[in-house]
């Protein structure tokens, strides 16, 4: 099938390009837990604040993915396998576009993790946002947790498929541990040095 593809890539605008357009450093800020840690609380209010900078910026989640481009999918390992991959391309898309893309996915598994550096590759930035099952349980914003011990949503993380802690992830969001706004401000720290735009030297 590649036999018949003709790559234009050497006639395309390249990413340098299109940084110096929007004098910025594109990323993919990548977060991942548990449903209930605060991932998409800080993605969405991390995508805020970066536009507040003039940053051009996008969010990824399981609302825009998994409703369009992903739909027909479901949550076995193969499906989470290729949900990932797919989630994992587009990223890298708006990556050589020149915009920070923001993910949020639960990202259950190292192997997962290891398969999105794979594709994205070094401008990557994963973020482990920390919460144990318990409290993401009390939590239940989306009450998919009720529904869970209800038999109602099935291979559901943290409870019959499992969550494996990272390895070496690039930060570490302790949501148990900090406020909403320290989380935050813990997390544009570590961020916005890194989407800063390069210096000409």
């Amino acid at each position: 099938m590649t036999d018949n593809l003709h790559p234009i890539s050497d006639r395309l605008l390249q990413r340098q390009e299109r940084e110096f357009l929007t004098r910025q450093s594109s990323k993919v800020i990548w977060l991942y837990g548990l449903s209930g840690s605060g991932k998409s609380t800080l993605a969405t209010a991390l995508e805020r604040k970066l536009f507040q900078e003039n940053h051009i910026v996008y969010v990824l989640d399981g609302d825009n993915i998994r409703t369009g481009l992903n739909k027909g999918l479901g949550f076995s390992d193969e499906d989470r396998k290729e949900n990932i991959r797919r989630i994992a391309e587009v990223s890298r898309l708006f990556m050589d576009a020149g915009v920070v893309a923001i993910n949020s996915f639960i990202t259950p598994t190292e192997e997962l993790r290891r398969l999105a550096r794979e594709v994205i590759g070094d401008d990557l930035i994963q973020v482990y946002v920390k919460a144990s099952f318990e409290t993401c349980m009390k939590r239940d914003v989306k009450g998919l947790y009720a529904k869970a011990a209800d038999g109602k949503v099935a291979n559901f993380t943290g409870k019959d498929s499992s969550f494996e802690e990272p390895e070496s992830p690039d930060i570490i969001i302790d949501t148990e541990s900090q406020t909403e706004e320290e989380s935050l401000d813990t997390l544009w720290s570590f961020v916005a040095p890194r989407v800063a735009a390069k210096s000409a030297g």
